[in-house]
């Protein structure tokens, strides 16, 4: 989603910061289900990555950018505060950096199929 809203012609960089932490906080979530770990009902990306750490140790490289992302998670849901541009282009970066390596470690394709039609 966070990708479509990216290409869209009225671009909303809210919209793109929101779905990319939501994007990696589901992808934290899916690691923490596969090790048979209680999923914390938090948006605190950083704090997921802790809990995970003693099992996947790599994932101590992604604390800076997780922290960035939980800033979305609420903040831009609501009047007063706007993303800008550089922050969304961010964002979609470090989502798929968390994508990435949570498919690798959860031994999924980075691609998924097409379903035929």
């Amino acid at each position: 989603m966070a990708r479509i809203i990216a290409r869209a012609e009225e671009r909303s960089n809210d919209g793109v910061c929101f779905h990319c932490q939501q994007a990696s906080e589901k992808y934290l979530n899916a690691l923490m289900q596969e090790l048979g770990l209680v999923v914390p009902r938090t948006h605190a990306l950083e704090d997921l990555v802790h809990l995970l750490m003693p099992y996947h140790p790599a994932l101590s490289s992604f604390d800076r950018g997780l922290s960035f992302l939980t800033g979305f998670a609420v903040e831009p849901r609501y009047p007063g505060k706007t993303t800008r541009k550089r922050q969304a282009d961010a964002a979609l970066k470090w989502a798929d950096k968390v994508r990435t390596a949570a498919r690798t470690l959860l031994g999924l394709p980075l691609r998924p199929r097409r379903r035929k039609k």
